[in-house]
C-alpha cells in the first residue's frame, strides 16, 4: 500500500498547554474560544467562508500516545474498541470537531467551542452543513447511558 502524507493547512490555537483538564468535547462547559492560523499558501481556500457559523475542523494529534485498540473512555467505566470512540490513541492520529466560526480577519479563523491542544496542525476545514451532518434516528451505542455527561467531563491522563 501506497504511503499516505497530510501537510497541515494551519496551525490551532486554544488556551489549553497540556492534555489533563481539557474538555474532552466542544460541547463541554470547558470548552474556550480560540483561532485558527491559516498559511498563506491556502488562503484562496478560505474565501466564502464566513457565511458560515460552524465549521468541521480535522486535526493531526500531535500529542497523542501510541495507539491502543481497545481504550475506557471518559465517559464510561468499561473497556470499547477505539473505533468505537473519540479516543485520541489511534492508529492514525486524527481528530474532528465542530466548532463555531465567529470572524474571520485574514489569514485568522476567529472560533468558539474550542476542545484543542494549542498548536494542534490543522489539515482541513469543512463547513458544517446540517441537512447533510445531521441525520435524523442517529443511534449513539454505548454512549446512550451517558447521555448529558459530557458537558461536565474534561480530560485526565488515561490516554498518556
Amino acid at each position: 500500500m501506497a504511503k499516505i502524507t497530510y501537510r497541515p493547512i494551519g496551525v490551532i490555537h486554544s488556551p489549553f498547554h497540556n492534555l489533563e483538564e481539557m474538555p474532552i468535547q466542544p460541547t463541554g462547559e470547558a470548552s474556550a474560544p480560540g483561532c485558527i492560523e491559516i498559511f498563506n499558501e491556502f488562503s484562496e481556500g478560505i474565501k466564502d467562508l464566513e457565511g458560515f457559523s460552524h465549521l468541521i475542523l480535522i486535526y493531526h494529534l500531535h500529542q497523542a500516545a501510541k495507539p491502543r485498540l481497545r481504550v475506557t473512555p471518559f465517559l464510561d467505566s468499561e473497556p470499547h474498541g477505539v473505533f468505537a470512540t473519540r479516543a485520541p490513541v489511534r492508529p492514525n492520529p486524527i481528530g474532528l470537531s465542530v466548532v463555531r466560526l465567529d470572524s474571520i480577519e485574514g489569514l485568522i479563523l476567529n472560533i468558539h467551542n474550542l476542545d484543542i491542544l494549542d498548536g494542534t496542525p490543522l489539515l482541513d476545514i469543512k463547513p458544517y452543513i446540517p441537512e447533510f451532518d445531521h441525520p435524523e434516528n442517529a443511534r449513539t451505542g454505548w454512549l446512550e447511558k451517558a447521555r448529558g455527561k459530557v458537558r461536565q467531563q474534561r480530560s485526565d491522563d488515561r490516554f498518556k
